[in-house]
């Protein structure tokens, strides 16, 4: 049997890919000493999808709900609030509250994510809104809902908790540098790993976030990210790429996909069990290929949006694969079933 390195050449839609052969050998013996995990495809309603493999949903089983529209006062050099924009606006509580009721009666959803931009202290005041929040768990006792929480302490923690939020997400970033001159904010490492502390403390689902390149394209602080992560109890880590799409032209440069691609293996290696996720966010194109294979052979458990390509690198590497329609930090639904074939639930199931 070959290696995985000659199953990649024999991949069609990665004809023109380039592979770090060390780094893909690196994989393949990592992989050697611990079983793979079942490989999760997200695909949520924040956009519309499809490849040869997996189909998107066209309906909102899913969707992405902002309580500042497209307004954020930090303006991240990274995203100036472009990633925003495609959410639903709802900013208002009853607005909340009557758009959720009516796409689960009419279009079945399962559970939603409640987003929006930050002040400058990179914080967001959801409270007005936890009522509903409170009221929707109350009379749909089985919906979903995750939440970006931004920074927090411990009472806002628990407010989150109280309302019934089952997941919350944060980015987390391990460089000061990083913090002042991409974030525009004046708060240190050590307030992250605080608000990581706050959730954790509580019982709901947390899944942290690092951005991979955030520091303008260049590897900064990921590895101290990690560790913090590694510290504490979180359900998973999510990972992303810098999108240099979303920032001012020749501010950011793209990641090399090796580098991304080492930072996976060490993220699985330093999470151990946890479940360790590839998150919407990537530069697409034949880089996403390369990224999406490594991750699947670094042994990440989830990828969102799965490129062209990425079915085929799990069937390489023997592993099984199913789809969901939900955010990549939270499961919802049964398991899809096993394997290539797969036959996918209707997105109203």
């Amino acid at each position: 049997m070959g290696t995985w390195f000659d199953s990649l050449a024999a991949i069609e839609a990665l004809e023109d890919a380039e592979f770090d052969p060390a780094l893909v050998a690196a994989m393949e013996h990592a992989a050697a000493a611990r079983p793979l995990p079942r490989l999760r495809f997200s695909t949520p309603t924040f956009k519309e999808y499809d490849t040869s493999d997996v189909k998107g949903c066209g309906k909102n089983s899913f969707p992405a709900f902002s309580i500042t529209a497209a307004g954020c006062a930090l303006d991240c050099d990274h995203c100036q609030a472009k990633i925003l924009e495609p959410m639903i606006p709802a900013v208002k509580p009853e607005i909340l509250d009557q758009k959720v009721r009516d796409l689960i009666t009419l279009q079945g959803l399962q559970g939603f994510l409640l987003s929006g931009g930050s002040n400058r202290r990179n914080e967001i005041h959801y409270d007005r809104f936890y009522p509903v929040i409170e009221g929707l768990k109350r009379d749909f006792p089985d919906l979903k809902i995750a939440i970006h929480t931004a920074l927090t302490d411990e009472a806002g923690a628990r407010r989150m908790e109280s309302a019934g939020v089952d997941t919350a997400m944060m980015d987390v970033i391990g460089s000061d540098d990083t913090i002042r001159q991409v974030y525009h904010l004046d708060r240190p490492v050590e307030d992250f790993e605080a608000t990581l502390a706050a959730l954790t403390a509580t019982t709901m689902e947390v899944s942290p976030h690092i951005v991979i390149g955030l520091h303008y394209g260049e590897l900064r602080g990921e590895s101290r990210a990690l560790e913090i992560v590694a510290r504490h109890p979180v359900n998973a880590l999510v990972l992303v790429v810098i999108m240099p799409f979303y920032a001012k032209p020749g501010t950011f440069r793209t990641p090399e996909t090796s580098d991304v691609g080492r930072i996976f293996l060490d993220a699985r290696t330093k999470m151990g069990d946890r479940q360790v996720l590839l998150g919407c966010a990537r530069p697409a194109g034949l880089h996403k290929q390369v990224t999406d294979a490594y991750a699947v052979m670094a042994g990440l458990d989830g990828i969102a949006f799965p490129a062209e390509g990425a079915v085929q690198v799990a069937q390489a590497t023997g592993r099984d694969w199913h789809q969901e329609h939900a955010c990549c930090s939270i499961k919802i639904g049964a398991s899809l079933g096993k394997g290539v074939g797969l036959k996918l639930r209707s997105c109203a199931a």
